[in-house]
Parts: C-alpha cells; structure tokens; sequence
C-alpha cells in the first residue's frame, strides 16, 4: 500500500457522504466545513470533522479515504480566534470536493462535469460553493446537492 499524501484540505462527513473543502489558504475551508457540520446536526443529522488544513488521503479500493494527522485529530482552526476542539470521525470515505467561493463571481455557471486532482491522477468531482450574503452555505450546498440530506 502506498503512503498517504498530505493534502492542504478541509475533510468532513454528513451522513454517509465525505466531503473534501479545497482551495487556496484563507479562502474559508475551515469556516465553511465547521458551519457545514453544525448547521447539519441542527437538521438532525450526523455531522463530523476528519480533519482539518491537514488531510492525510490514501487511495484503497478504488475510493480515496481522509484521515487526520495524530497531531491535529480532533483540533480546527478558527481564523482570528484560535484552535477549537471538534467532534471528530476517524475516517471517511470522499465523495465530492468543495470548493467555498466569495463574491464577486468570475463566472454564472462552473465548467460541467468539473473535477479536481486530489492526488497524483486521482480526481473528486468538484463543487463551486458560492458564499451569498443572508443565505447559510449548508443551506446552498443542500441546494445544489439535496442527497447530502438523504445519506
């Protein structure tokens, strides 16, 4: 088995369903992952960090699977304010990745069928976030993704 790669990323699980929140450093992964999870426990469902900035992601079986470095398990950074600590699951299975957009918007519609490489040559499908004032970002990816609701 090959090692885990280390990949600059926000893990979560809602349900059933492993999301991996991509982007550059500041672009909101660790808010929009930590709002994520509480708005969906306030729903009634389970939620629960990986990991956070720090993803440990190994391919087994056809399916790329997030874990947390021992050092950081159960810890998330909250910009600003410090590391909190946070109901954590020890791995996931992913299945899709986030990517948290801020207004102003390049561009009205995403590329169809967007991916991202997570690791060398293996690809998640990609969802753009967008981060509307007045609307919960859960709120919007329940919107785009309703089956998140229903794992």
């Amino acid at each position: 088995m090959t090692p885990p790669s280390n990949v600059h990323a926000t893990a979560i699980v809602v349900g059933t369903t492993g999301l991996l929140f991509v982007g550059p450093s500041g672009a909101g992964k660790s808010a929009v992952a930590l709002h994520c999870i509480e708005e969906a426990r306030g729903r009634g469902l389970f939620a629960a960090l990986v990991s956070d900035d720090q993803v440990l992601i190994h391919a087994a079986g056809g399916r790329l699977v997030a874990r947390a470095p021992s050092s950081i398990a159960g810890l998330a950074e909250v910009r600003g304010a410090g590391i909190v600590n946070v109901a954590t699951i020890e791995a996931a299975v992913l299945s899709r990745a986030i990517r948290p957009l801020a207004p102003p918007f390049a561009e009205r519609l995403p590329p169809e069928g967007e991916t991202v490489e997570v690791v060398a040559s293996v690809f998640l499908p990609l969802t753009r976030l967008p981060l509307f004032p007045g609307c919960t970002a859960f709120s919007t990816l329940a919107a785009l993704h309703p089956e998140i609701l229903e794992s």
